[in-house]
C-alpha cells in the first residue's frame, strides 16, 4: 500500500509540474488517503504484535 501512495504522489508532482491541476489535486488526495490508511494499519499491526508477546 505504501507503494501506491508513492506512485500517486509522483503522479501528482508530475501533473502539477505540467499544469494539470485537476489531476494533480486528485492524485494528491488519493496519495494522502492511502498514506493515512497505511499508517493506521501499521499502527494496528504494531500494537497487536506488541501485546501478543
Amino acid at each position: 500500500m505504501l507503494h501506491w501512495t508513492l506512485v500517486f504522489l509522483i503522479v501528482a508532482l508530475i501533473a502539477a509540474a505540467l499544469g494539470f491541476f485537476g489531476v494533480a489535486g486528485l492524485a494528491a488526495t488519493i496519495a494522502k488517503t492511502l498514506f493515512f490508511v497505511f499508517l493506521i494499519l501499521w499502527l494496528i499491526s504494531f500494537i497487536t504484535r506488541r501485546s501478543s508477546v
